[in-house]
């Protein structure tokens, strides 16, 4: 490999970094058995009328064969939406031991209002003992991306 494609590559992988959001448990002082590393948010600011994929890096000590994730999100401190996933719709099932990847990609409808929104992910296994919750801020923006870029 060239050193300008390694340097690349390096520009690549910091950008991602860079990029993760901020996340924090729910409870500070809960031994959750699933630890999570970070979220990464594609498109940040989340494009309305678009598909926006929320990737949570984790690491887990236990097999996890099934479970589900509830997600519950605020706007300006109001709860406007909940929603209920089976985990291994989101990630391959079942979850081996040590690092895996919980993956969703959803549409905002476009007359999602722009702003900071809250999100709280609990994932819970199959017998509905809760695993981990986390709880981070993402923004969507004034407009689609491609309405931003016909401008």
């Amino acid at each position: 490999m060239s050193r300008f494609a390694l340097a690349i590559s390096c520009l690549l992988f910091v950008s991602t970094i860079v990029r993760a959001t901020d996340v924090s448990y729910c409870d500070k002082n809960e031994e959750y058995e699933v630890k999570v590393k970070g979220v990464d948010i594609r498109p940040d600011p989340v494009a309305r009328g678009e598909a926006a994929t929320f990737s949570i890096s984790a690491n887990t000590d236990n097999v996890i064969s099934r479970g589900k994730l509830e997600i519950e999100v605020s706007y300006f401190g109001w709860h406007i939406h909940s929603e209920t996933h089976d985990l291994c719709d989101e990630t391959k099932c079942p979850v081996a031991i040590g690092d895996f990847l919980v993956s969703h990609t959803q549409v905002l409808p476009g007359y999602t209002p722009p702003g900071k929104y809250s999100l709280t992910m609990k994932m819970l296994d199959g017998h509905k003992k809760e695993l981990t919750c986390i709880k981070f801020s993402f923004k969507i923006g004034l407009g689609s991306s491609s309405s931003v870029a016909d401008m």
